[in-house]
C-alpha cells in the first residue's frame, strides 16, 4: 500500500491505511488511531480476533514529528496497535475518551487527555494563538449509548477549530448518523471531514449490523454536515471492513456528492 496525500483546501492528509491519518493544523501535527503492526490476527479481548491484511503506507518512524494523537478509542487492535502503543510514549499529547485516559494515563501521565462530549482543550500554536480541540459524541454500534457502549466501549470524536482556520471533523468509530446531526448543529458547515468508513460488522454484535458508517451513511454524514471536502479512511487493511473505497465512490456518486471525496495523490 503507498500512502496518498490528500490536499484538503490547504489542509494536506497523508492517509496510511486504516483508520491512520497524518495532517498537520495550525502549524501542529496531529495523528489519528495509530496503527502501524504487521499483518496478521490480533486479539480483540473476546477470544476471537481481527485479521489486518496489509501493511501500512508508513511507520512510525517515516512519520517525523507528531505534536498530538486523536485517538477514537484505545480498546481495539485496528485502532490502537502495539506500534501505536509505543508511538504514544514519544508524543506530547493524547486525546481520547475519558476510560482511555484513566487507562493509559496509568503509563503515560499527563501526556493523556480524556475529552467528555463537547468538552475543549486549547493548544498553543507554533506561531502563537490557539488549536481548539473538542470532543464530540460517536457510537460504535447501532442503538441507545447505554447498549452501544456496554458491548463495545466508549468512543470519541473530535472537532479542530481556530481563528482563520478551516473547521475539521475527525469523526472516530462512529455509527450514529444522529450524533453527526448534533455535531452539525454546533460546528457545521465543516470544510474537511476525515470520515471513518468500512462498514465493520460481525454476526456476534448487533445482529450484525454496522458498528462503524457504511458508505451511504459515510455520504449521508457528508451532506449532513455540509462538508466541503470528505477524506475517508478506516475502509480499508482489515479483514472485517465490509464496504471499501469502491462502494464509497459509488456511494457518493448516487449521492450526488462524488466532488467532495478526496483520495488524493501518491505521495
Amino acid at each position: 500500500m503507498s500512502s496518498t496525500s490528500a490536499s484538503t483546501g490547504g489542509l494536506p492528509v497523508r492517509v496510511l491505511g486504516g483508520p491512520t491519518a497524518l495532517f498537520e493544523y495550525g502549524g501542529l501535527r496531529f495523528l489519528t488511531d495509530p496503527t502501524f503492526d504487521a499483518p496478521g490476527d490480533y486479539p480483540r479481548g473476546d477470544a476471537r480476533f481481527l485479521t489486518k491484511t496489509a501493511p501500512s503506507a508508513a511507520s512510525p518512524d517515516d512519520l517525523g514529528r507528531v505534536d498530538v494523537v486523536l485517538l477514537s478509542h484505545d480498546e481495539h487492535p485496528d485502532n490502537l496497535d502495539t506500534s501505536g502503543r509505543a508511538l504514544l510514549g514519544g508524543v506530547p499529547l493524547t486525546l481520547t475518551t475519558p476510560g482511555g485516559g484513566k487507562r493509559l494515563g496509568e503509563s503515560l501521565g499527563d501526556r493523556v487527555r480524556g475529552l467528555a462530549d463537547w468538552e475543549s482543550v486549547e493548544l498553543d500554536r507554533p506561531g502563537g494563538g490557539t488549536v481548539t480541540v473538542t470532543g464530540v459524541p460517536a457510537l460504535h454500534g447501532p442503538g441507545p449509548r447505554e447498549e452501544v457502549e456496554a458491548v463495545t466501549g466508549q468512543v470519541v470524536g473530535f472537532v479542530l477549530t481556530g481563528e482563520g482556520l478551516p473547521t475539521v471533523y475527525v469523526s472516530g468509530d462512529n455509527a450514529s448518523l444522529d450524533a453527526v446531526r448534533e455535531i452539525a448543529g454546533r460546528f457545521g458547515p465543516v470544510d474537511t471531514a476525515v470520515l471513518f468508513a468500512g462498514a465493520p460488522r460481525f454476526p456476534v454484535l448487533f445482529d450484525n449490523r454496522v458498528i462503524v458508517l457504511d458508505s451511504a451513511m459515510a455520504a449521508e454524514a457528508a451532506r449532513i454536515l455540509g462538508a466541503r471536502r470528505v477524506v475517508p479512511v478506516h475502509y480499508d487493511s482489515w479483514a472485517h471492513f465490509t464496504e471499501g473505497r469502491e462502494d464509497l465512490a459509488a456511494a457518493f456518486t448516487a449521492a450526488g456528492l462524488a466532488g467532495r471525496l478526496d483520495w488524493g495523490k501518491d505521495a
